[in-house]
């Protein structure tokens, strides 16, 4: 074997090949296991660090003067005579401040340049300082057969790198945007409705349609932490209301009809306001739901949830609607508090509008969750409506309902309480309870009151016969005016809404959900006979 010399080329020798060798081993790491069972790609599971100080900082690593100092290194470790020596010998390795090494995670690129460097400062150390004994030619022999041994794995590591230095380079140059994500969502409604006869007793028509509906969501982050949503989308779902039932209890969860014309759907901006605190600015879309959580996490997605509008969740949330501005804020690991102020017409400056001269929505909840399984929430909401805006329901319920006093200004105040229990991986139930005061604020019967009820219990079935799976279940009465000073516009029975579903999960990209909505009693009348509703919803998202 040819000796070394303490000259300036055997040192760089030493800090390209040799000590990169000897450092892997001390790591726990074989070098031939960073090239290939651990690529650099996979190393982003831990968080990303600005700087290498950065990492330092994070990890406040330590330096230890002997072996027995790291508590979970033990002597019958396959590395315990490579770290023993590299601490007693060479003190070029630290550990952590509970006194772990921590040598079975995965090791990123910062830590190792660290570890790196303090190992070659010592070395080096030792190197100019000829007279130190620790520093004898016998070791750098062996650091020079560590690096031959391992020349080919070392040569691999180094084509391994530059590949992947390459491949990120060109995405870096070709991706979208740095800071812009696309979520596109494709979906295909067959649907079909059965009865006797509309409500109200003109014909049905029970004719099956086959529509569409595609989103793009271009979704933006400036900080990590904050959220641009722009959200373009064309649909051709009619919705199955009035004209065809004569009810809007038969509307599906997904509908819409934009005449298969692009057009813009959510544009809001959210962002945090300290640690436990976010809030949103709303331009267009986005219901307040997405604001506040309404309990029911297998049911309420328009895309994947109920296949009704009436059982994704409380229609007490849907009163708040059009451009404003919602505030979400986490006291504690049990309690929260939403809020969220909205006009229907913001964004006109034309008299009446506006987001304080016209109609508005006001929303507040409190959501307590004593457990990982329980959760509980009280919701108010304040909602005034001009006569050209006035739907308290937003086209759920009966008409009295959502117009007690027909088209005038009304006042309305309504109380919400939501729950949802998950009593087993494969088993959550969820409800909710509303009730409604409202005042006509105009017109001849100014003043006049009415009483306005909603409730329903949701069943899901997570992983129902397959992973990723759900079966549903929803049981309510619709918007119902139990009670109106005027005589004419209270509903005398009560309707009945009745839905099972299954969401079958073909891919990680693709589910169909076959469904069918059932109308006992439509628009709270016993007269107008049973409606229902087939669907099949298939869902593409990516």
């Amino acid at each position: 074997m040819t000796h070394l010399s303490y000259s300036p080329l055997i040192r760089a020798r030493l800090t390209h090949s040799g000590l990169l060798a000897l450092l892997t081993f001390a790591l726990g790491i074989p070098v031939g296991a960073i090239a290939s069972e651990h690529p650099l790609s996979t190393w982003s599971d831990r968080p990303a660090l600005a700087t290498p100080a950065a990492a330092l900082e994070e990890d406040n690593l330590t330096q230890v003067t002997s072996v027995s100092q790291l508590a979970d290194v033990q002597p019958t470790d396959w590395a315990f005579q490579a770290l023993q020596s590299l601490v007693e010998r060479y003190g070029c390795i630290a550990g952590y401040p509970d006194g772990t090494f921590k040598g079975d995670r995965p090791l990123n690129r910062y830590e190792f340049a660290a570890g790196l460097n303090a190992c070659l400062d010592h070395l080096n150390d030792l190197i100019t300082s000829a007279t130190d004994p620790l520093a004898r030619k016998a070791d750098l022999g062996t650091l020079q057969a560590l690096q031959e041994a391992f020349a080919a794995e070392l040569a691999s590591l180094r084509g391994s790198i530059a590949a992947l230095e390459s491949r990120t380079s060109e995405l870096a140059t070709n991706q979208f945007s740095p800071a812009t994500k696309l979520q596109a969502e494709a979906m295909f409604a067959l649907a079909d409705v059965w009865g006797d006869e509309q409500a109200g007793g003109n014909d049905l028509d029970d004719n099956a349609t086959f529509a569409y509906w595609v989103r793009l969501n271009f979704n933006t982050s400036f900080t990590g932490k904050d959220e641009l949503r722009v959200r373009f989308q064309s649909n051709n779902i009619v919705p199955i209301d009035g004209e065809v039932t004569g009810t809007s209890m038969t509307r599906l969860g997904f509908d819409g009809n934009s005449n298969n014309q692009l057009r813009l759907g959510d544009l809001y901006y959210r962002f945090p306001l300290g640690d436990r605190t976010r809030a949103w600015l709303i331009a267009n879309g986005h219901g307040t739901d997405g604001i506040t959580d309404p309990l029911n996490v297998f049911l309420r997605s328009d895309s994947s949830g109920a296949l009704s509008r009436f059982g994704r969740f409380s229609s007490i949330y849907r009163g708040v609607r059009g451009p404003g501005m919602g505030i979400q804020h986490r006291f504690n690991r049990h309690w929260s508090a939403d809020l969220a102020y909205r006009a229907p017409r913001g964004s006109s400056p034309a008299d009446e509008s506006g987001l304080f001269n016209g109609s508005y929505g006001i929303l507040g909840q409190i959501l307590y969750q004593p457990s990982a399984t329980t959760s509980v929430g009280f919701t108010f909401t304040h909602t005034y409506f001009d006569e050209a805006d006035v739907n308290l329901t937003d086209n759920i319920g009966s008409a009295f309902a959502q117009r007690p006093f027909d088209r005038v200004d009304t006042q309305a105040n309504s109380y919400g309480l939501i729950g949802s229990v998950q009593f087993s991986p494969r088993l959550n139930l969820s409800g909710w309870v509303a009730y409604t005061d409202a005042q006509a604020k105009s017109g001849g019967d100014r003043g006049a009151h009415a009483d306005i009820w909603t409730w329903a219990v949701t069943l899901a079935f997570p992983d129902l016969f397959k992973d990723g799976n759900v079966g549903g279940l929803v049981v309510g009465m619709p918007p119902k005016a139990t009670h109106n000073d005027l005589d004419s516009r209270e509903d005398r029975d009560t309707s009945l809404h009745l839905e099972a579903l299954y969401r079958h999960r073909l891919t990680d990209n693709i589910a169909i959900t076959p469904g069918i909505i059932a109308i006992i009693n439509p628009e709270h009348y016993a007269d107008n006979s049973t409606q229902v509703v087939g669907v099949i919803r298939t869902t593409f998202a990516f």
